[in-house]
């Protein structure tokens, strides 16, 4: 691996971490996932009840490495060219010219995505899959850092749309959003009171576009041990075969996973990816794709103990 290659991913990615955690307190995990997913080019779903700083996470990121950031606020009579963008008629030239839609940027916040129809979110499905967009039969190239993070909300369903799961599973991570613990709601209150949270405060930036595609090129430089593709392989086909489940983890999951533990080794230091970098993104690599029998989740059996039970089923590597 190229000297020092996973110390500038380690201060890049630390840096992002410490002054996302100092503005938005009482959510360390669900940061560590975010910038998991940043540097390993995945898209998040992200998921909490409304008032848990979704969105304001997401632009502070976007400041934070100065890049485009972009918002949909899907609702149910969004039609597909309200996100793609559609051609113009222009009555002086006589001729049509492209009005790019929101998807045009570098971080897209799809807010709310499941309060769309399955029409309007399938128009995300190109873009998340190829950094495309076909318009008028004509293909549309989007930034080279291109990341969704889609929010949904877990308690409302009146009007809302389940995802499909060609939708869900090119999400690389679905990151819970939970509420802050006491003593982080305290300080939540207290950096309130402070002004820190005034609307228009932009956070500064410490890195760039270039330079997050810039680390991403480096993870091609983490080594997996043989022994680690075993274990993941292992992982991933006992899910296929697991009596609480009707739906195991794709292909495209097995990759998905792959990358983040390799992006969650560089950022924590580590040139080789370990067995503890494969646990810790497998919730949220797998939690979205799971999909339990009807007479287990009759029985209350969530998703998060059926992998709990699976990374104890696959023996871990020595």
């Amino acid at each position: 691996m190229p000297e020092l290659a996973t110390d500038e991913i380690t201060h890049v990615f630390s840096a992002l971490r410490d002054q996302l955690r100092g503005r938005i307190v009482g959510q360390e995990a669900v940061i560590d996932q975010l910038l998991v997913a940043l540097l390993a080019d995945g898209h998040v779903l992200l998921e909490g009840v409304p008032g848990t700083a979704k969105t304001f996470l997401v632009k502070t990121l976007a400041q934070l490495v100065a890049t485009e950031f972009g918002r949909i606020q899907l609702t149910p009579d969004m039609l597909p060219s309200d996100i793609l963008g559609t051609s113009i008629y222009d009555l002086q030239t006589k001729t049509f010219h492209l009005k790019k839609g929101p998807i045009f940027t570098s971080l897209l916040l799809a807010d709310e995505i499941n309060r769309t129809p399955p029409k309007t979110q399938s128009a995300l499905l190109e873009a998340m899959e190829e950094r495309q967009v076909t318009l008028d039969g004509r293909l549309e190239k989007l930034p080279e850092l291109f990341m969704v993070v889609a929010t949904q909300n877990p308690i409302e369903f009146e009007g809302t749309y389940p995802l499909p799961e060609a939708q869900v599973d090119r999400f690389m991570l679905k990151v819970v959003v939970g509420y802050p613990g006491q003593e982080a709601e305290i300080q939540m209150l207290k950096n309130w009171q402070s002004g820190q949270y005034h609307r228009s405060e932009a956070a500064e930036a410490i890195s760039t576009q270039a330079e997050i595609v810039a680390l991403r090129q480096k993870l091609r430089y983490i080594k997996v041990e043989e022994s680690l593709f075993d274990y993941l392989a292992s992982l991933v086909r006992k899910t296929r075969t697991l009596a609480d489940l009707q739906l195991g983890a794709s292909p495209r999951a097995a990759l998905n996973w792959l990358a983040a533990a390799k992006a969650h080794a560089a950022i924590e230091g580590r040139d080789f990816v370990t067995p503890d970098n494969v646990k810790f993104v497998a919730e949220p690599v797998l939690r979205h794709r799971l999909i339990l029998t009807p007479e287990s989740d009759l029985d209350g059996v969530t998703v998060s103990q059926v992998i709990a039970s699976l990374l104890t089923q696959v023996p871990v590597p020595r």
